[in-house]
């Protein structure tokens, strides 16, 4: 449970609010980074994961580079210190002035994922008088058993170049000029905690390199993407992900040839466990079947509920740990059905003005607020 001092903290504070705790950051990120370092291994931040400028600086300060799938991502990362160099721009529909602005950022590499943006990015390059560094994105078709909406490395997703679309991509490639390939790129999901399609998709990596060495290709790096979970049922029993037996499956199991580096583009994983959506209670409302506490916090401020059916651990910070325990189904007040956190959820007797945390929502919480129902934006606390 959260710390009960927070909530001196809180009570002078207007509701909702995400609270960040960049003790638990840096932590995270320590553990990540001596991982990585062990292996030589490069970390960029997958910027979707949370934008809050206070977050960005602590990453930033511990020398990761920047994952982007936007233009507007591309021109954060460079805004708040990540260094040009180290930033990738991934994402399936780059548009021309996205593509344009990266280019003369000369960032790191441009992640391609079809064929038409690969001759885009050619012309664009050209009119710029500049060559574009760019990675095939593959989809190595591996299931990652996650949720079907952040299910990313089968055939039937959007994203990525498929196998037999490779020989295709290289005689495309002897036709523009202002391209280098310097890199494959592959990202099969997120919030992947079984590692088992990890050692699956090092295996689809092995034979992806050797293919292409047996076309006379070698590539400078190698970039894995990210998906790392989090625990969402126990998030202080585990707190930080196991980074160790993360990076460790890449390193007994991938086959990289001498001086190629290998990338990794990590944001939950970081990010997910360092922040709590804080709500108050409006009203508790009888139901046939259960009780409602209905908050002021909805899925305007924490839409992952709603949208992946996602589970989010929920405390009465007001109440504490004490019996008895009732149910009830945790909602919000935008004016949806499926605006709800969770339901038969176990607390203390929860009263008006009650104060809730709902863990876990470091990552894709605040990013992907919305306006709906003219909604205030809620405040971010550190």
């Amino acid at each position: 449970m959260l710390d009960p001092k927070l909530l001196t903290k809180f009570e002078g504070q207007k509701t909702p609010l995400y609270y960040y705790d960049l003790d638990l950051l840096s932590q995270t990120l320590k553990a990540a980074k001596t991982e990585a370092d062990r292996y030589g291994y490069h970390l960029h931040y997958a910027f979707k994961a949370n934008c809050t400028p206070e977050v960005l600086r602590t990453i930033h300060s511990f020398g990761l580079g920047a994952d982007c799938v936007s233009g507007n991502e591309v021109k954060c990362a460079i805004e708040n210190g990540f260094d040009s160099k180290h930033v990738v721009f991934a994402g399936v529909g780059k548009s021309d002035e996205e593509i344009i602005y990266a280019l003369e950022k000369k960032i790191f590499s441009f992640n391609c994922e079809s064929m038409q943006e690969l001759e885009v990015i050619n012309e664009l390059a050209g009119k710029l008088n500049k060559t574009a560094t760019i990675a095939l994105r593959l989809n190595p078709n591996v299931d990652a058993y996650t949720h079907k909406y952040i299910t990313t490395g089968l055939e039937e997703n959007k994203f990525g170049i498929n196998a037999h679309e490779i020989d295709a991509v290289l005689l495309l490639l002897k036709r523009l000029p202002n391209l280098r390939l310097s890199g494959l790129h592959f990202h099969i999901g997120s919030q992947i905690t079984d590692l088992v399609p990890f050692k699956k998709l090092c295996s689809k990596v092995n034979e992806f390199i050797q293919l292409f060495e047996q076309k006379g290709i070698h590539f400078s790096h190698i970039n894995v993407g990210g998906g790392l979970g989090i625990n969402y049922k126990e998030p202080d029993t585990q707190a930080i992900p196991d980074f160790a037996a993360y990076f460790c499956i890449f390193s007994e199991l991938l086959e990289l040839r001498k001086g190629q580096e290998l990338h990794f583009e990590l944001g939950r994983a970081l990010v997910g466990n360092c922040g709590s959506l804080i709500s108050r209670v409006l009203y508790i409302k009888e139901g046939i079947n259960t009780n409602f506490a209905i908050l002021d916090a909805g899925m305007t401020e924490l839409i992952r509920p709603a949208l992946y059916q996602a589970y989010h651990k929920i405390e009465n910070l007001s109440a504490g740990n004490v019996d008895p325990m009732q149910r009830y189904d945790v909602v919000g007040p935008v004016c949806e059905s499926s605006d709800c956190f969770g339901k038969a959820v176990s607390l203390p007797e929860t009263k008006r003005g009650d104060l809730i945390a709902i863990r876990s929502t470091g990552a894709y919480g605040e990013v992907m607020a919305s306006g709906y129902n003219l909604r205030e934006k809620a405040k971010a606390v550190f």
